[in-house]
């Protein structure tokens, strides 16, 4: 993939990113209380550069904003406006993706992007084609950070082991090394090595 102005690149994230924050659920990461969608499109894009192939060379452009936008404007569509249990849960899921698809389409064709690299932009967003893998490793391990503490209240622990390796399977092997590096904390970390051992 072409290397894009840095213009264009600047002018999509700062869309992306000033979409999230307006995101009205705050979570404490990393020492600062931010919107839970803003944290999450840059902790993903600081995980697609550490994991990147290319990690000596700066990451793919298109793969960055697909990584900054996989939960663009998420809390629009809460999981509460969809049926309870597993077949609610994916069909929310699958209709999260595709409006993630949707939204960062029309922000990247307002700054000037290309059809074609709006195309792979979105199906990188849904995890599909050459970088996906890598956005959905991005996403699974911010999730680990910012959500792991939080959904472990919420669930027996039996249900979260379950959780945390139907997690794990989603993630390419050099996304669950790069685990070890998440700071969390010893409950967490207890958590995961029981699910993962």
């Amino acid at each position: 993939m072409r290397s894009l102005s840095q213009s264009h690149f600047a002018a999509a994230v700062a869309a992306i990113d000033t979409a999230n924050s307006a995101d009205p659920t705050q979570v404490l990461v990393r020492g600062a209380v931010r919107p839970l969608a803003l944290v999450h499109g840059e902790l993903a894009a600081e995980w697609v550069a550490a994991l990147s192939p290319d990690a000596d060379a700066d990451a793919d452009e298109l793969v960055l904003l697909a990584a900054r936008a996989h939960h663009l404007r998420r809390w629009e569509m809460p999981r509460s406006s969809y049926d309870a249990g597993k077949a609610g849960y994916l069909k929310w899921k699958r209709d999260q993706r595709q409006r993630h698809a949707h939204d960062v389409g029309e922000l990247l064709a307002a700054v000037g992007y290309s059809a074609e690299e709006i195309e792979q932009v979105q199906a990188m967003v849904l995890r599909r084609g050459p970088g996906g893998q890598l956005v959905e490793d991005a996403a699974c391990l911010v999730f680990i950070e910012t959500q792991l503490a939080a959904v472990a209240t919420q669930l027996d622990r039996d249900h979260l082991i379950d959780v945390i390796r139907k997690t794990a399977k989603k993630m390419s092997p050099a996304a669950l090394a790069a685990v070890a590096r998440i700071p969390l904390g010893e409950s967490e970390q207890q958590l995961l090595a029981a699910a993962l051992a």
